[in-house]
């Protein structure tokens, strides 16, 4: 029956290559997971856009603080009177005027209004912290797509060198007119399959990294080649840290300071049951012929100052309604928060059973490969012995693909499952 190749001797040197491959990407330009997320800290575009609106917050502040200080206003007016008041002011002149304004009293609105602005600078921040926990599980996701497909690659490859080698094998046999055509045929179509399924990897490849550069903010051009590949420790979690996550993540602080904001706002409506005192004070000069009238001079100056106290008698209500609406949000505010912290539990809860599921199915998936490298071993002793016949070979390789693409599959489902969890506990990194 002639001499069939040895199966480790095939692995080996489709895995070889492999190692050689990954060397010369070394050369070029890789990104390793933590690369990638820092990347996606610095250029990812809705990061970006979530410091813009950080800026703008804390310009808003800025000319808040100005709110306590006199305001200073001047304008300069020309003028010319025609028949018959020019018979009574003088004809034409210029008059400048300067209005100094001063907030006495305002029952705290202005101190409140800064505190209300540092409040909205937080929650500001909070969102720019919430965005980044998504964005950095993101950039995990696409991360580990990326380098599943790599290991499906590698593996498709694999599995179709043993096919060609079986069907070169079993085309001998045939030629030597010791099988049937169906038995080479069985194996021509398998790896027809095996050759589209590696054509459908590379398509796939092409898309993961499209989808890692956009995540990480690079261009979609830009030839990604990672570092890191899905090997490490898989354990299960003993200790159930979930418990407590709902404080550590920052939709609660969100909630909370929105909240805040809230309660602020509220202040803020009740102060204008109360009085406002304001001081005015404006010096004018008007600059024409004979246009003082006490002496006849032709410059007129003067000031006037003024002291406002504005007291709310009635308004039918529209203030107390205004609180009242508050009141209402402030209390919808604080039920969402609860449920938000019900729903983050939940999510941390299942993330923790998701891990410790795919670590399961890890070892389970690497006993299966044990057992399929074992059948294909004997298989191919069998073979060659005659006592098998080419399809119990094919049936044996396709078990075994099956095997070590579950395997691949199931490394990848802890390593997303890990950073799902790591995401539900507050704690991206």
């Amino acid at each position: 029956m002639g001499k069939y190749p040895d199966i480790l001797k095939i692995i080996s040197s489709s895995f070889l290559c492999l190692v050689l491959l990954s060397q010369g990407a070394t050369a070029q330009k890789s990104i390793t997971l933590a690369q990638a997320q820092q990347m996606a800290l610095t250029q990812n575009k809705r990061l970006k856009s979530a410091q813009y609106s950080i800026e703008a917050a804390k310009a808003a502040r800025e000319g808040i603080n100005g709110a306590d200080k006199p305001m200073v206003d001047g304008s300069v007016m020309g003028f010319y009177v025609g028949k018959p008041l020019n018979t009574l002011l003088p004809e034409y002149g210029v008059s400048p005027s300067v209005i100094v304004k001063q907030s006495i009293y305002a029952a705290g609105k202005i101190k409140l209004g800064k505190q209300a602005a540092d409040k909205g600078i937080e929650i500001y921040q909070e969102q720019k912290a919430v965005a980044e926990s998504e964005v950095l599980f993101n950039v995990q996701k696409a991360y580990w797509q990326v380098a599943s497909v790599n290991e499906k690659i590698t593996l498709a490859t694999t599995f179709k060198s043993l096919l060609e080698s079986l069907l070169k094998q079993l085309t001998n046999l045939f030629n030597a007119g010791m099988i049937y055509k169906n038995d080479m045929l069985r194996v021509q179509v398998q790896l027809n399959d095996a050759e589209l399924n590696l054509n459908k990897a590379k398509d796939g490849l092409v898309m993961a990294k499209l989808n890692l550069a956009q995540t990480i903010g690079m261009p979609a051009d830009a030839e990604i080649i990672l570092a890191d590949s899905v090997v490490g420790a898989f354990n299960p979690l003993l200790s159930e840290s979930y418990l407590s996550a709902a404080e550590n993540r920052s939709e609660i602080r969100l909630l909370k300071k929105a909240l805040e904001a809230e309660r602020l706002q509220e202040k803020i409506l009740k102060a204008d049951f109360k009085p406002t005192v304001g001081l005015l004070a404006s010096g004018f000069a008007s600059i024409g012929p004979k246009m003082n009238f006490e002496n006849g001079n032709n410059v007129l100056s003067s000031y006037v100052g003024l002291v406002s106290v504005s007291i709310p008698i009635w308004d039918w209500g529209q203030k107390a309604s205004k609180v009242k609406e508050q009141s209402f949000k402030i209390s919808a505010q604080q039920l969402q928060m609860e449920e938000t912290r019900e729903l983050i539990s939940l999510e941390a809860q299942n993330a923790y059973l998701q891990l410790n599921q795919a670590a399961k199915r890890i070892d389970l998936s690497q006993a299966s490969v044990q057992q399929a490298d074992e059948n294909l071993r004997l298989s191919n002793d069998r073979f060659k012995a005659g006592t098998v016949t080419g399809q119990d070979v094919l049936e044996a390789q396709t078990l075994w693909q099956q095997a070590y693409s579950h395997v691949i599959d199931a490394k990848v489902e802890y390593k997303v499952s890990e950073a799902a969890y790591k995401k539900a506990v507050g704690n991206s990194q």
